[in-house]
């Protein structure tokens, strides 16, 4: 027997930011995630532990909205890849947190070649 349960879910805008940060860094064409506040005018590639810190997320009426920002690597279509990974992140936050995405936002601080692991 399965009973309906009664109540509501709150998922943390910094659950979102980290499901999102994790989203993008899989994405083809994203070498990492940067802080929105440029040091000395470089963007630092965040560590995997801070990825959220290189995430925005603002609840509106009709959803979150989300504000990516990201290193790209060098040689491949910028607005391809900001398009694929806008699409990524809004499956991600709609499918696992059932949580409507009103718009998304990619900020590209910076253009690096990637470097191998």
């Amino acid at each position: 027997m399965s009973k309906e349960a009664r109540g509501a879910v709150h998922i943390a805008n910094d659950v979102l930011a980290d499901l999102a940060g994790y989203t993008a860094l899989e994405g083809y064409g994203i070498v990492g995630m940067a802080n929105p506040s440029l040091v000395d005018g470089v963007a630092q590639i965040l560590p995997r532990q801070k990825l959220r810190k290189g995430v925005r997320i603002a609840s509106g009426d009709a959803g979150v909205e989300v504000d990516l920002y990201v290193i790209v690597e060098h040689g491949i279509n910028i607005a391809e890849v900001s398009h694929n990974l806008s699409e990524r992140v809004r499956y991600a936050l709609t499918d696992v947190a059932d949580v409507a995405v009103c718009r998304i936002d990619i900020h590209v601080l910076d253009v690096r070649v990637r470097q191998e692991r």
